[in-house]
């Protein structure tokens, strides 16, 4: 399961994040702002209709994100 799959309020711990290539600048971003193996992390809401963007808490602090940003973030079960 990803992150943009992940139902609202249910908490889960981040597996891995998607790294495309070597010099992938997106997967360095969301892991330098906390998205790593056994952090845990909740989708706190959702942009109406299923669209952009997706507030998201990593430990206590929250971000928006993109979907597709969203969608790279694998998880494991809480």
């Amino acid at each position: 399961m990803t992150l943009a799959d992940l139902p609202r309020r249910t908490p889960s711990i981040v597996e891995s994040v998607d790294q495309r290539d070597a010099a992938d600048g997106i997967a360095r971003r969301l892991r330098e702002l906390g998205f790593v193996a056994g952090e845990a992390v909740e989708v706190v809401a959702r942009a109406p209709f299923g669209g952009d963007p997706i507030l998201v808490q990593v430990g206590y602090t929250r971000f928006a994100l993109r979907r597709a940003e969203a969608a790279r973030v694998r998880l494991v079960a809480a």
